[in-house]
């Protein structure tokens, strides 16, 4: 009898399968998904209007812009979402991607002002390129000697770091800024292009002719840029760092074909904006009075909400996050490779390796507050590197998404097919060269997705920052890294903390919109770079 109710529930009275209860959990399912998507939503709604505060604005801006801008881009929209689903994803990275870029363009200008001049890189591209002479001379002559060339490849870059910069930097001329940084920054880029298309194309002569026109579109600003009041410093970042990678994406879409109209979508969302300009400029139509704005960027902080900037605490990310890629990247990944590929899965040592793993799974859900403890303890009071500076925070933050890192790259690593070990070994290649020919360019773009959401985590973080003792307001940006620093969440903190009305809705809203905006940024570009390696499998 109790067998014929359960048959009765699951098939029902016709002996055909229920579907109700499955029904049920995917609309559950849905549900949830469709709720937390519309709280996010709601709260970047809020967020956003209280850092642009559009109500502000006349009626006709409102309106102008609606006409020019929202919806050319909601119908074009809504035509890729239902007729050219290819199309619609080359506009979203065709889109996305100059915006990426002048994210980049920003922090290298951040680099080059605040944390290494253009002579100091010059110097120390010196010392590599004379290092990297020796160690390939030594290389051809002591082929056999791989002892020696370990000590040679480790010691010759240490001695030519320390005593080279020093004696480029004391001599009596010096190139103009502008072309030490065309000489030092501009040719390595350029000959990384020809390299690329060349690869790409398995065409020299496509190669050599994408890194020329770099380097003169680059060069043309020594000359085009004074002229249209742009400095030949800022113009050669743009091209390099900007123009160049969406040079190069535009023309794989239009050689390929495929989803070219979706290289339209900017054009309109920047034609849009520019109509939308002119128009209300010509009508005298006010705009909104937003507290994000180009003065917001540029300012330092202030007592006065009106006043009130983002500079020194972008500059201190910017800072931070280039101790993390210097000092938790390199060991994150080789951790990673070790674990994967030379540790022991058996014995004695394997259960030693067993043992790590599953604390280093532990160590990515401590709490962020613990790691600022032990960045305290270890870098402040027994390291003595001075409390809220740069170096300690990256440090520190570094410690923190270190597990994060070794756990996604051994993934990516894992995820490696092992027919494609087999076969290089099979090749007569050794267990180093598989893991450097094949293992680790296959796994890059897994490694490299996991590392940027790495430093999504890390860009986010107020704790550790807090207990390290980074200062609630710096007003001057950071020259060094040993310099006292503000990251953008800790300077959020101290907005938090105002009484004025106008730093709690308006000052601190901006500060959440733009790092909100750095955040979805590396995010997206994470997501793209995944999705580019699944579709090539």
């Amino acid at each position: 009898m109790a067998t014929d109710q359960h048959t009765t529930d699951w098939y029902g009275t016709d002996e055909a399968v229920s579907r109700v209860r499955g029904t049920a959990f995917k609309s559950l399912c849905l549900g949830a998904t469709l709720l937390a998507l519309l709280a996010v939503f709601v709260l970047l709604l809020y967020v956003a209007n209280d850092a642009f505060k559009p109500l502000t604005a006349d009626p006709g801006w409102l309106l102008t812009f609606g006409v020019t801008l929202l919806l050319p881009v909601l119908g074009a929209t809504v035509y890729y979402y239902t007729r050219d689903t290819r199309a619609g994803e080359t506009a979203a990275i065709a889109l996305g991607l100059p915006v990426v870029s002048l994210l980049l363009t920003g922090g290298m200008f951040i680099t080059f002002e605040h944390v290494v001049s253009v002579y100091q890189w010059l110097s120390i591209l010196v010392a590599l390129i004379v290092s990297g002479a020796i160690i390939a001379a030594h290389s051809r002559v002591r082929a056999a000697a791989d002892l020696e060339r370990l000590v040679v490849l480790v010691a010759v870059p240490a001695v030519a770091l320390s005593l080279i910069p020093d004696l480029v930097l004391s001599l009596p001329m010096l190139p103009t800024e502008s072309l030490a940084l065309l000489g030092s920054f501009v040719v390595p880029v350029a000959l990384a292009v020809g390299g690329f298309v060349r690869r790409q194309r398995e065409n020299d002569r496509d190669g050599a002719i994408a890194a020329v026109l770099t380097l003169i579109a680059a060069a043309a600003g020594l000359g085009v840029a004074p002229a249209i009041g742009l400095s030949p410093f800022v113009w050669m970042l743009l091209v390099v760092v900007t123009a160049v990678p969406v040079g190069l994406y535009v023309e794989s879409v239009v050689r390929r074909g495929a989803g070219a109209a979706g290289l339209a979508f900017p054009i309109l969302v920047a034609g849009g904006i520019v109509a939308g300009a002119i128009v209300t400029d010509a009508l005298g139509f006010a705009g909104p009075n937003s507290w994000l704005d180009w003065g917001f960027l540029t300012n330092p902080p202030s007592r006065t909400p009106e006043d009130a900037g983002f500079y020194p605490p972008l500059v201190g990310s910017v800072m931070m996050l280039l101790v993390i890629v210097v000092s938790a990247f390199p060991v994150g990944v080789g951790a990673a490779v070790y674990l994967e590929e030379y540790a022991p899965d058996r014995g004695r040592l394997g259960r030693v390796v067993d043992l790590i793993e599953v604390n280093i799974g532990n160590l990515a859900g401590v709490p962020s507050v613990v790691y600022g403890v032990l960045g305290l303890a270890l870098f402040i009071r027994q390291g003595g590197l001075g409390s809220g500076t740069a170096l300690v925070g990256g440090f520190t933050v570094g410690l923190l998404i270190l597990p994060i890192v070794i756990i996604s790259s051994q993934e990516a690593i894992s995820a490696v097919p092992d027919s494609m070990r087999q076969a290089s070994y099979g090749m007569g290649a050794t267990r180093w060269q598989t893991v450097r020919n094949v293992v680790l360019p296959e796994a890059l773009p897994g490694i490299m997705t996991g590392n940027i959401l790495a430093m999504g985590r890390a860009i986010g973080e107020t704790a550790p920052l807090l207990i390290i003792g980074a200062p609630a307001v710096v007003r001057i940006a950071p020259s060094s890294f040993t310099n006292k620093f503000s990251a953008m969440p800790r300077q959020i903190y101290t907005w938090s903390s105002e009484i004025d009305p106008a730093f709690q809705h308006g000052v601190l809203a901006a500060g959440v919109m733009t790092l909100l905006v750095v955040l979805l940024l590396m995010n997206g570009a994470a997501i793209i770079i995944r999705n580019k390696y699944q579709r090539r499998d």
